[in-house]
């Protein structure tokens, strides 16, 4: 499979946020997430864990703050509250890691 990114079209997602669909297997899905500057997202938690990489702009969560190449691993039902002060830009892969 192959998707150029560069000419994909975004779909709105929640809030401001706009989404490009990569993958979706099971409970395995995969995006980009286009996030607007200074948008806050609800906290949440993630079944099957999540894993982040940004790719432009600094991604916060009550954890941390993440600038851009940074690589986030979540474990199943882990939690946060993320938001963004510049346009950032992620990979966001869910679902896919243990529950046990």
């Amino acid at each position: 499979m192959r998707i150029d990114t560069g000419n994909s079209p975004w779909r709105p997602g929640i809030g401001g946020l706009e989404v490009m669909s990569l993958h979706e297997f099971e409970h395995e899905h995969v995006a980009l997430v286009k996030w607007p500057a200074g948008e806050r997202f609800q906290p949440h938690r993630h079944f099957g864990g999540e894993e982040i990489l940004v790719l432009s702009g600094r991604f916060q969560d009550e954890h941390g703050s993440y600038p851009a190449h940074t690589w986030i691993r979540s474990p199943h039902m882990s939690g946060h509250y993320p938001f963004v002060e510049e346009e950032t830009i992620i990979w966001v892969k869910t679902g896919h890691l243990g529950v046990g």
